[in-house]
């Protein structure tokens, strides 16, 4: 085509190899990733084995350890495998009695199903319940209304209702919902305040609640401020998944990388490596190498294997110093945290904990993520540690968290009848010499999860 033509021409292009990329990804793995990594690269890997694993006690103890072949080792594990004929009656009722007590969790509509058959109902109301029943979703809410479910029960609408009805006044409160206001409203109603100024902020306020306007509620409801707050809270407490308790959702899990503990007044730290196994190279490979008769293609083969199996141990190992000495730094710099509590975190930047360490700054970015401590004051992600901050009058460096302190202190130590402005915080603040503008304490405050002043103020 007119206008285009092929140009040779030369660039640079900096990429990364599969080693390094690999190298960054272990470095970036959270421990419980990192256990999943080192599971599939034992199955990738046949050179690759776990250190001080169980093995089979030899029959000759006193006689030198041979290197097994391959053929040794398949039978060997066949040979632990045997057949259920070899096994003792002792061990067959053990092995039953296992499966028997390894039961499952019951579900939610197991659950309301065994209620519903304690009730008694007509085989009618009892057919129509199955169909209810199978509707419910794991959070507990109904998917279909009352006209859907009389067409798949072959009932009328209202016979339906009557039995959505029935099963709402089953446990859990707030089953069988239709939505988020239906279910907190039954919930308030098994309480009895089916008639009480939450119930009514439950059906008709639910998004201006959401946004926290309570003031506008209280206007419409003509009811005072302090109310809709008590409210507020009442409904605050109440579970909007009612079948949360039976839900099979796995509950994600945070392990801490860092081990953390008080030796008088020292502060001691160590690696978490009891959730990620120790490599080595299997020494039958490494025999297998030494053998001169071995085919070519096969030492070629198990010698990539062995560099990379190397490779792989010596990028954890070295992902594992490189965050016992972040640690370390960073216990150095936040000691007075350790020893006082939040309202002491100190400004700290990843470029200064790189410096320090002698690491690249997206070294430590990648090495902090995800990445937990556990301390005396708790569980905290590495990533806690690092903010910003001001200077204040005195020129002493305050942190982000500390102001966030401050502001909590501020307002937890107010008069109700008289709580402070953000305004009036920023005075108090500068009293103590941290220059602050307002707009920045209302977006600490409202991550704090407080109120501005005036929904504060008790009448």
């Amino acid at each position: 085509m007119i206008g285009m033509e092929q140009v040779q021409g030369l660039a640079l292009q900096q990429t990364l190899s599969p080693q390094m990329q690999q190298s960054l990804h272990i470095l970036q793995a959270p421990l419980m990733e990192l256990r999943q990594l080192v599971a599939s690269e034992l199955q990738a890997n046949p050179v690759l084995e776990e250190e001080n694993r169980t093995t089979s006690p030899s029959l000759d103890e006193g006689a030198p350890q041979q290197s097994s072949t391959l053929d040794d080792e398949w039978r060997e594990v066949y040979s632990q495998r045997g057949s259920t004929e070899q096994w003792s009656a002792e061990a067959l009722e053990r092995r039953q009695h296992f499966f028997d007590s390894h039961t499952r969790p019951q579900t939610l509509q197991q659950h309301l199903l065994e209620q519903l058959g304690a009730i008694g109902l007509s085989p009618n109301r009892k057919g129509i319940a199955m169909v209810v029943v199978g509707n419910i979703d794991d959070r507990g809410y109904l998917r279909s209304d009352a006209v859907e479910i009389a067409a798949q029960a072959g009932c009328s609408d209202g016979e339906a209702e009557e039995v959505i009805g029935i099963i709402q006044e089953l446990d859990p409160p707030g089953v069988c919902a239709r939505s988020l206001s239906e279910c907190l409203f039954l919930q308030l109603k098994r309480q009895g305040q089916q008639y009480s100024i939450a119930s009514r902020i439950a059906q008709h306020y639910l998004e201006e609640l959401g946004r926290r306007k309570l003031g506008d509620i209280a206007r419409q409801l003509r009811v005072p401020l302090a109310e809709v707050q008590r409210a507020a809270e009442e409904i605050s407490h109440l579970e909007p998944r009612p079948g949360r308790p039976f839900s099979a959702e796995e509950e994600q899990t945070v392990v801490a990388d860092i081990i953390m503990e008080r030796d008088g007044d020292e502060y001691t730290l160590s690696l978490n490596n009891s959730e990620i196994p120790s490599l080595r190279i299997g020494n039958d490979y490494k025999d297998m190498l030494s053998q001169p008769g071995a085919n070519r293609e096969v030492k070629e083969y198990l010698r990539e294997k062995i560099r990379g199996g190397r490779f792989f141990i010596k990028c954890i190992e070295q992902r594992q110093h490189t965050l016992l000495n972040i640690a370390r730094e960073i216990v150095n710099r936040q000691r007075e945290f350790f020893d006082l509590g939040p309202a002491h975190l100190h400004p700290m930047t990843m470029s200064q904990v790189a410096q320090a360490v002698g690491v690249h700054e997206t070294t430590v970015s990648r090495a902090v993520s995800g990445k937990y401590m556990s301390t005396p004051r708790g569980l905290f992600e590495l990533k806690y540690f690092f903010t910003s901050g001001y200077t204040t009058s005195e020129g002493e460096a305050v942190s982000n968290e500390s102001v966030r302190q401050s502001i909590a202190e501020i307002i937890k130590n107010e008069d109700p009848r008289k709580p402070p402005s953000d305004q009036d915080i920023v005075k108090l603040l500068g009293e103590r010499g941290v220059p602050i503008a307002r707009r920045t304490v209302a977006k600490y405050r409202e991550q704090l999860g407080i109120l501005p002043s005036h929904l504060r103020k008790s009448f």
